[in-house]
């Protein structure tokens, strides 16, 4: 009896240090799907729960489960090796950070599917049989959002800020200067942006995707410098920007991955100018599906504003703040950049 009980506790232990959980009501005959996720948690109300949403809408058709990296400490190979030990017919990695992980155990085990979130799914420049990328072209998106925050701005100063440096954060800042300077050059005026130079290549970062502090002290400096309108990407970060701004009333917000407020607390709520959402649970659901039907392939998927794995979310208590000139603008910008008639980058 005691040998059971010790084990039960350290799977216990193990579990919750992982973090795994799992959808209500396995069946055998359902292709068995993981996600492993990134720091932040299941319940960042961003990116890690828009995935696990898509898991979960897959439910009728996978047995769904994930494991998310420890924040202090990831070990994102032994994590994935975790799926890979708990014979998964299909592993998908979440954060661009799993990417190399997900590339080697993919490389070592060919008769598993994988898929990676944020990465073209190649590994030293070439694709596999058994690795499926799911990008986005996020600075279709963000080139929205930037347009939207020069418009809306009092101070002509917006600002931008990163979690960390990876090429899947830097995309919608680049493009969010895009939007800005394009909003420049049809109106002829001189919106400044704060943290992202295009020029080169360089801005302001957290250095992580779990630092409130630091997240709110960058959002007090933008508004020191006139900043009215900041567009965090750092997924549940934005929210330590929310509420600097709702005690400052210096600046709104721009949310990024999911329609962040609908995730807002009640006071924040007010102060979220639109959020870029991206199909992350979109492209999640998507390849699941193909799992079950045995159609897995290889085939990238990539998430645009034509095939909605992109758009903007939303004005929601905004939306009579926001003059309808300008949303109007918004509105026709998304068809030309559907159209190719205006380029994002």
């Amino acid at each position: 009896m005691k040998k059971s009980i010790k084990l039960f506790s350290i799977v216990a232990a193990a579990t919750m240090v992982a973090g795994v959980a799992l959808a209500p009501a396995s069946n055998a005959a359902k292709p068995k799907v993981c996600l492993a996720l990134d720091t932040g948690g299941v319940d960042d109300k961003s990116f890690n729960a828009s995935a696990w949403a898509g898991a979960q809408a897959s439910a009728a058709v996978a047995d769904v489960s994930y494991v998310v990296a420890d924040a202090a400490n990831p070990d994102y190979a032994a994590e994935v090796k975790s799926l890979v030990d708990k014979k998964c017919n299909l592993i998908i990695g979440v954060g661009f950070m799993i990417a190399g992980e997900i590339g080697k155990a993919a490389t070592a085990n060919p008769k598993i599917n994988f898929a990676q979130v944020d990465d073209p799914g190649l590994v030293g420049g070439k694709a596999l049989k058994n690795l499926k990328g799911l990008t986005f072209a996020s600075d279709q998106t963000a080139f929205l959002a930037g347009y939207l925050a020069a418009g809306y701005s009092k101070t002509k100063v917006v600002a931008t800020y990163g979690g960390v440096a990876i090429p899947s954060v830097t995309i919608f800042m680049a493009g969010f200067e895009n939007g800005v300077k394009y909003y420049n050059t049809v109106k002829k005026t001189s919106v400044k942006v704060l943290g992202w130079s295009n020029a080169t290549k360089t801005g302001t970062f957290v250095e992580s995707f779990s630092d409130a502090v630091k997240a709110g002290q960058i959002s007090k400096n933008f508004e020191q410098q006139r900043a009215d309108v900041i567009y965090p990407i750092a997924g549940g970060l934005t929210f330590a920007t929310a509420a600097n701004s709702v005690t400052s009333k210096k600046s709104v917000v721009l949310g990024v991955d999911s329609d962040m407020w609908l995730s807002a607390q009640p006071a924040q709520k007010g102060i979220f100018l639109n959020s870029t959402f991206k199909g992350v649970g979109e492209a999640v659901k998507s390849v699941i599906s193909e799992t079950a039907a045995g159609k897995f392939s290889n085939a990238a998927y990539v998430g645009t504003l034509t095939n909605g794995g992109g758009k903007l979310a939303g004005y929601h208590d905004m939306s009579s703040k926001v003059p309808a000139v300008l949303q109007n603008e918004i509105r026709a910008l998304t068809k030309a950049i559907i159209a190719g008639t205006v380029k994002v980058s």
